[in-house]
């Protein structure tokens, strides 16, 4: 629970959502995710690049889910900084691993606008990557994603609305909740 007054309360924002995916559903598409992404691999070990904060949760999950040999890093980069709207994007962390010539599999928790994800897949062909394959746990189903971004594996769709839960946060609180909500309109 947070003790800064100007930050909402989890607990509050609870009692305001909805639960729309389940822990259950959530296990059964991730793992789906990565027999897709086995097949698609074909062997080839990737470097697995997980964005963080919010890729964690799922990142993790769909690493174990995954049985072709991957080569692991994280990138972070951000655009929300704890708030509930994006501004510029800000690199914390960039890639340390080659990405010359290689397969990068980029897993993201949310392909929302697209603006974050755009700029770290460019980002890596702008190293060198042979190809990225977008790994997305949840899409938001609306008209807004930036041309020429989509998710070459996806667990679920979800409303256009502000969600939170498995690795997605409300004010930097609940990333570690086992469902995804969203605040009721």
């Amino acid at each position: 629970m947070s003790t800064n007054p100007a930050i909402p309360s989890l607990v509050e924002a609870l009692t305001r959502s909805d639960i729309l995916v389940t822990r259950e559903t959530l296990d059964a598409v991730i793992a789906d995710i990565g027999r897709a992404i086995d097949a698609a691999l074909d062997g080839e070990r990737a470097v697995f690049l997980t964005v963080m904060n919010g890729a964690l949760m799922f990142g993790g999950q769909l690493a174990l889910s995954i049985r072709t040999d991957l080569e692991f890093d994280y990138v972070h980069a951000t655009r929300y900084r704890g708030a509930t709207t994006g501004n510029d994007l800000r690199w914390l962390r960039e890639p340390v691993v080659s990405l010359t010539n290689r397969t990068v599999l980029l897993v993201d928790d949310i392909l929302d606008e697209g603006h974050t994800l755009k700029a770290v897949r460019d980002d890596c062909l702008r190293r060198g990557a042979r190809r990225v394959l977008i790994a997305t746990l949840c899409r938001k189903v609306h008209d807004r994603c930036v041309q020429g971004i989509q998710s070459d594996f996806n667990g679920v769709d979800l409303p256009d609305r502000y969600v939170f839960g498995y690795g997605m946060d409300y004010y930097e609180q609940g990333r570690n909740l086992p469902a995804i909500y969203a605040l009721k309109d």
